[in-house]
């Protein structure tokens, strides 16, 4: 590790120094993020998940510049060229593009037109011309040689201004003069292309029809509207442009190059040109493109983490017997009945949308099995038929206390073909198994998510134009925090639950399976000691979010270490109590003084923690779980009419708006303007995913099926 890291990554994120390195030693010793931001709390001075997380990121991206920074030195050093005046401009570059600014022009390349003009002796010719105090006429004569392929002098200076040309482009003041200007003065210009126009194409087009005549400042365009530009290029319905007017460019290179009216300013004048409009230019586009890009795919992938983490950490409805429907017209709907723990116990194929005899025999159906297995509440899959199965459902007379709920099925039938879902349910079809998904995620829906690939949950937005890696990785850092943050049942959870508890991951989790169908519940958390590979480090890192609610150590149902049970058993033996009376007494908790069990590696932080522990033992961090009830009369786009007010539950947030389920199976959209009555910049700091609405209906366009909705209370 660089030490001067420690300093940079303290100074750009605002952090003290000694939390800085002490989470990037934990991180070397293989903490996971959730166990730094929670267990070591001393050493790191409080700092959360966030700011661990950011000293992880950066400390990546910092090893990967001194990775480079090696390569560079070592690259120029073996071509004789590094000197101690280089080695200390390399040694001192800040970021990835300074790096390879210094390196450029050593950098090996392919035969380019200066290099070319070098093997023919003009490089003298072309410094000559550089000074500008020379008649290039009378110096290039000199260099002509039909021998070197230089057949007269205006072949000569030609030759000259492409070595001068290159020089410019790869001259380190030259190109931040011209990237300044990049991204000071660029602007964005996009326009219909040839493919747009033909007919066959027109349809596919027309979503891209906003930006067929779109110009913008580049500094002030908004990153899902670079990746609507950029997806519109990639698909050859858009030509884009990002530069500035190129008379700003060439003025810039002029003014900072040509010292005079000479002829031989002339040949600079030419060549500073040619270095804009052939190098230049191309170079700082492409590279301010990767930038704009880089911050939009940074967004979209922050936008997409925020809304996963609302769904995962969504309100669960807890352990209850539950019918699940996975609704559908001419297949009918695929029903199964679940115990409390979320095991399959039937299941069945019913049609009560399609012929009243149908109909009749559904609804028997359904009403034996809610008294047969003692249903406590009714899943209901969103999808194609889903508002007509609620309907019918609300029309058995089933008792009050049963409630019917929709849930949101989106990856449902990503999970029910999956390898894990066959592994659950090897002797049921897909159906089957996403009728259990729907009900199992009305019960807990982290539980049942994890086992989806994130990205097919259904928010974000342009998920497929960011980097894949980059987005599988942060939404993989999502999963893993609700996870421990939630904590896990250790003798219920299923191995792709436990593979996203911190120190565990996919083999570890598999062997915890292995050894608890073997062996039969873990008894106790210390009892994860003997499970093959999991060793004292492993064990560390997960014990603290792994739950046993049967245990005989009430500590091990909580968040509480087992580093610390010591410290808690002290605590209750000073009171001549036990464990389990400090957890059931606030008045003999009231008794402790924290003080008296402050150490060198245990201070007031950790000690609180433990106290509220104690307080709400394994206590579930997410919100009470809240049905939303949608307008009857509202089932299809169609039925929508302007003015309507409606109840709605957000499905997305996206950094232009939000999408809203009002149950036609069609989300509307809230525009970022229509979200508040006072201005909103961040639509997250106002909705989230799961967030129960009021919407009025400001506009639905049928062929395009949009619908426009309002959720300012001056539009009600």
């Amino acid at each position: 590790m660089n030490p001067d890291n420690i300093f940079r990554i303290s100074s750009e994120l605002n952090l003290p120094d000694a939390g800085v390195k002490a989470i990037v030693s934990l991180l070397d010793e293989g903490a996971t993020i959730p166990f730094i931001s929670r267990y070591r709390k001393e050493a790191t001075g409080s700092l959360d998940e966030v700011a661990v997380s950011a000293v992880s990121d950066l400390l990546v991206k910092l090893n990967e510049l001194d990775k480079r920074r090696d390569t560079i030195l070592k690259s120029i050093d073996e071509q004789g060229k590094l000197d101690d005046g280089l080695k200390k401009q390399i040694n001192a570059a800040g970021t990835m593009r300074q790096l390879e600014d210094l390196y450029l022009p050593y950098k090996p390349k392919r035969k380019t037109k200066g290099q070319a003009a070098i093997q023919k002796g003009l490089e003298p010719l072309a410094y000559k011309l550089f000074a500008q105090q020379c008649d290039p006429i009378k110096e290039a004569q000199s260099f002509v040689s039909k021998e070197k392929g230089v057949e007269s002098v205006d072949d000569a200076l030609a030759g000259a201004r492409d070595i001068i040309a290159e020089k410019i482009a790869e001259n380190t003041g030259t190109r931040q003069a011209v990237r300044a200007l990049f991204e000071r003065r660029a602007v964005i210009e996009s326009k219909e292309s040839k493919t747009a126009q033909a007919a066959e194409n027109k349809s596919k087009a027309a979503k891209f029809r906003d930006w067929f005549d779109w110009r913008e400042p580049a500094g002030r365009a908004a990153g899902h509207r670079i990746l609507a530009l950029l997806r519109g290029e990639r698909d050859k319905f858009l030509k884009v442009s990002i530069r500035p007017d190129e008379s700003e460019g060439l003025d810039v290179l002029h003014r900072k190059l040509v010292r005079s009216a000479s002829a031989a300013s002339k040949q600079v004048e030419k060549a500073a040109t040619d270095s804009y409009k052939r190098l230049l230019a191309p170079q700082m586009e492409t590279e301010l493109r990767a930038r704009l890009l880089e911050k939009a795919e940074t967004e979209a992938i922050k936008v997409f983490a925020s809304n996963l983490r609302e769904i995962l950490l969504a309100p669960p409805l807890g352990s209850m017997r539950i019918l699940a429907l996975d609704p559908g017209f001419r297949t009918g709907a695929k029903l199964v009945c679940l115990d409390a723990q979320g095991a399959l116990l039937h299941n069945d194929t019913i049609y009560p949308v399609t012929s009243e005899g149908r109909k009749k025999e559904a609804a028997a159906k359904v009403v034996e099995l809610v008294e047969k297995y003692n249903i406590e509440a009714v899943a209901i899959g969103n999808g194609t038929a889903g508002r007509e199965t609620e309907q019918f459902v609300k029309e058995l007379g089933l008792d009050e206390s049963i409630a019917v709920i929709m849930v949101n099925e989106s990856g449902a039938s990503v999970y029910s073909a999956s390898e894990i879902a066959r592994d659950e349910f090897p002797d049921h079809d897909i159906t089957v198994r996403g009728a259990v998904s729907i009900g199992r995620r009305l019960m807990d829906p982290l539980a049942e998510l994890v086992k989806i690939d994130p990205k097919s949950i259904g928010v974000g937005q342009y998920q497929h134009d960011v980097d894949q890696k980059a987005l599988a990785e942060g939404l993989d850092r999502v999963v893993e925090s609700c996870v421990n943050m939630v904590g896990v049942e250790l003798n219920t959870a299923s191995a792709r639950l436990l593979q996203s508890v911190s120190g565990l991951g996919p083999v570890l989790a598999a062997n915890v399976i292995k050894f608890r169908d073997e062996n039969g519940p873990f008894a106790s958390r210390k009892a994860l000691l003997k499970v093959p590979r999991l060793g004292p480090k492993a064990f560390e890192q997960c014990a603290g979010f792994l739950r046993i609610r049967s245990a005989k150590n009430p500590l091990d149902a909580t968040a509480v270490h087992p580093e610390r049970y010591k410290t808690v058993e002290q605590m209750a033996e000073s009171l001549g109590a036990k464990v389990a009376d400090l957890i059931n007494s606030a008045e003999l908790r009231r008794k402790i003084k924290l003080e008296d069990y402050i150490s060198d590696d245990l201070g007031l932080p950790t000690l609180e923690d433990i106290m509220k522990e104690l307080e709400k033992p394994g206590r579930d961090p997410r919100r009470q779980f809240e049905a939303v009830s949608f307008d009857d009369s509202v089932k299809e786009v169609a039925d929508l009419r302007d003015g309507m007010v409606l109840n709605g539950v957000v499905t997305n947030v996206t950094a232009f708006g939000a999408f809203v389920d009002v149950g036609v199976h069609q989300d509307g959209l809230v525009h970022i303007s229509r979200l508040a009555d006072q201005f909103v910049k961040n639509p997250a700091e106002v909705v989230h995913p799961g967030l129960a609405v009021k919407v009025k209906v400001l506009e639905v366009d049928l062929e395009r099926k949009r619908i426009s909705l309002s959720m300012r209370e001056s539009d009600m």
